[in-house]
């Protein structure tokens, strides 16, 4: 019994520790690559994590080798479209909206996909906490207004998130980690074309290498290859929960890296996340316990 229990507890952990690590890596890999925009834009940006990401993946799993059956392509063309699109829409939010609010609007998408896959009351309790404090950090008063566009970038990347969990998930259990080498390259298929258009030849400059070099594997190759991991050991709805913590982390990256300055309010609101993230591992917890083992 006691066995069973030890199992299990290391069974759900480690996957929720994989998690805190991506979070962290590409948030960090967030901030970083702002230092981009100026001389190549957002979709440059992008184009350029996501290539060099593509290629290091492509070297560490060689999807080559996978044989990708008929009925199991649907799912991993919308996991790496979605992908590409949530990298190019984020960083066209980042232009003009600080890093912890375009998190925290991009994170309606995992906030979804934890609604609706709930099926306790208390589930739904820790949402509507992560719902409170999502609403107290945006910005109110006629000084704090947001650009529309930009939060209307967000929110749309938001919507590609919520389809990388969906899709990830089902990608991720025929393949294994090899789905992120996979989904890379789709993503690079759709979203380096903007960056190509926008940016042309700029983004062969050596002088921007090690800069992509550091982007990619905080933002892509690392975080990625680790949610996947986690991807196929957590219930969905307890992945979505989970990624509440994604705007408190993108708050600290901005306070520490881009100097992005927070209200009392907001950093209160980042308090209300982290306490409903850790509702979620207890409820987790408890669920896996009942189950004998985890998932995956």
């Amino acid at each position: 019994m006691n066995t069973v229990r030890t199992s299990s507890h290391h069974s759900l952990w480690l996957p929720i520790g994989l998690l805190l690590i991506a979070m962290a890596s590409i948030q960090l890999g967030a901030s970083l690559a702002k230092s981009l925009f100026p001389a190549v834009g957002a979709a440059g940006a992008t184009a350029l994590r996501l290539g060099v990401a593509t290629v290091l993946l492509a070297v560490a799993f060689r999807p080559w080798r996978v044989r990708v059956e008929r009925d199991h392509w649907p799912a991993l063309l919308v996991y790496g479209a979605s992908l590409g699109l949530m990298n190019l829409l984020f960083y066209k939010a980042l232009e003009t909206i600080p890093l912890g609010i375009a998190i925290s609007l991009e994170f309606t998408g995992p906030l979804a996909v934890a609604l609706f896959g709930s099926r306790r009351l208390r589930d739904v309790a820790w949402v509507g906490l992560a719902v409170a404090g999502l609403l107290l950090l945006l910005p109110k008063g006629q000084g704090q207004t947001l650009d529309p566009l930009g939060v209307v970038y967000a929110l749309s990347a938001g919507l590609c998130w919520a389809l990388y969990i969906l899709f990830g998930q089902k990608a991720g259990a025929e393949h294994g980690p090899q789905t992120v080498a996979l989904g890379s390259i789709i993503a690079a298929a759709v979203a380096v074309p903007f960056g190509i258009a926008h940016a042309g030849a700029d983004l062969l400059s050596p002088a921007l290498l090690p800069v992509a070099l550091a982007v990619a594997l905080l933002s892509t190759a690392i975080p990625y290859s680790l949610e996947m991991v986690a991807l196929t050991r957590l219930p969905t709805r307890t992945f979505g929960m989970l990624m509440s913590l994604e705007p408190a982390f993108g708050a600290m990256s901005g306070l520490l890296f881009l100097h992005e300055q927070l209200s009392g309010t907001q950093w209160l609101a980042i308090g209300a996340i982290i306490l409903a993230s850790a509702g979620t591992a207890m409820t987790a917890r408890t669920t896996a316990h009942e189950r004998g083992a985890g998932e995956g």
